[in-house]
């Protein structure tokens, strides 16, 4: 099969398209033909170099294709369905796989990170990977949802604990987890503060919900997003940008806000006073992908039409430098896709 491969680390220039063994699936495992996969700015950082990545290694987090082989030890799934990938690698036999928490695994890791992706044309994976999807929803759309979806849910519902009428704080609308996190936090009624870079990503941030938006490049976020709220403050801060939105961001939050982050885009150093975490009695949370449960809670929103993803562009697999150059420019808003 064809794949697009890393042999070694370092600018969009290492990506070969190129032959590559086709797998063999595991009597346990269903294999897939992929017929499109979603690029993240995990991506990036993996090609750049991330700890534990073992070369060559294929990258991709999200895909979504049809089934062409189901080992035997399978029922359920079928050879032709349409269906997409859990975006993850858990071992889902430890104590926290069994609990739900799959990711709390000691194995955990994300497809395309610790283990190969989905920028081939087959891949094979666990049977509890693969999630039918209905007719009504193309390929691109469905390679865009898990990853990011999943992340914006795990951090507004399983770790911020939002409730409805909250007003919520999404930083980068133009990204794949604040374009998620807009559609979410308006499912429970919050009042929207975005940020985006341009006029255009303000515009299509409303479109998505957004009640405000602001400019990061020209405002300040906690000045203005206290002076939306009548310098109350925010009830909660989606963060994934890191070091250079991180003190906007505490600024942004009314006392006993939250701020959760799941990433840092911008740079993973980050500094406060901590008497301003400890006497306006901020939460500062960690987030990282979610559970199983939880996707399915997600893609249920989804496959109803109450959550929309968003695809900015599509690129041939042949074309993936392309891709990459365009996401590191953060032009898109929404999701840059690859189809083999």
């Amino acid at each position: 099969m064809k794949a697009v491969v890393i042999h070694e680390f370092g600018g969009p220039e290492v990506l070969r398209y190129e032959d590559v063994p086709d797998p063999r699936p595991r009597k346990d495992q269903v294999l897939v033909r992929v017929r499109a996969c979603a690029m993240n700015h995990l991506d990036l950082w993996v090609r750049q170099k991330l700890p534990g990545v073992r070369l060559p290694h294929i990258l991709g987090s999200d895909i979504a294709g049809e089934v062409v082989e189901v080992g035997e030890y399978i029922t359920g799934l079928k050879v032709g369905q349409r269906v997409l990938l859990a975006p993850m690698h858990f071992c889902n036999r430890c104590e926290q796989c069994v609990s739900g928490r799959q990711n709390l695994c000691p194995e955990f890791t994300v497809l395309g990170n610790g283990v190969d992706g989905g920028n081939c044309e087959l891949i094979a994976v666990p049977a509890v990977n693969v999630i039918p999807i209905p007719d009504s929803l193309g390929f691109n759309e469905a390679a865009s949802a898990p990853l990011v979806f999943l992340t914006a849910f795990h951090m507004l519902t399983g770790r911020a604990s939002i409730r409805p009428g909250q007003t919520v704080l999404v930083l980068g609308a133009n990204s794949g987890v604040g374009i998620a996190a807009i559609q979410l936090a308006k499912l429970f009624q919050a009042t929207v503060i975005a940020t985006a870079g341009d006029d255009r990503k303000a515009e299509l941030a409303k479109q998505l919900g957004a009640d405000y938006v602001v400019n990061h490049y020209q405002q300040r976020i906690g000045d203005e997003a206290r002076k939306i709220t009548g310098k109350v403050g925010v009830d909660i801060v989606v963060e994934h940008v890191g070091a250079a939105t991180w003190h906007e961001s505490m600024k942004a939050l009314k006392p006993g806000g939250t701020l959760v982050t799941c990433g840092a885009t911008s740079g993973p150093e980050a500094s406060f006073d901590l008497r301003f975490l400890f006497a306006r009695q901020l939460a500062l949370l960690g987030s990282y992908m979610g559970t199983m449960g939880e996707l399915h809670e997600v893609l249920k929103l989804l496959f109803s039409g109450k959550l929309k993803p968003v695809v900015d562009k599509t690129f041939p697999f042949k074309d993936t430098r392309a891709a990459h150059e365009c996401l590191e420019q953060s032009k898109m808003f929404g999701k840059v896709v690859l189809i083999p």
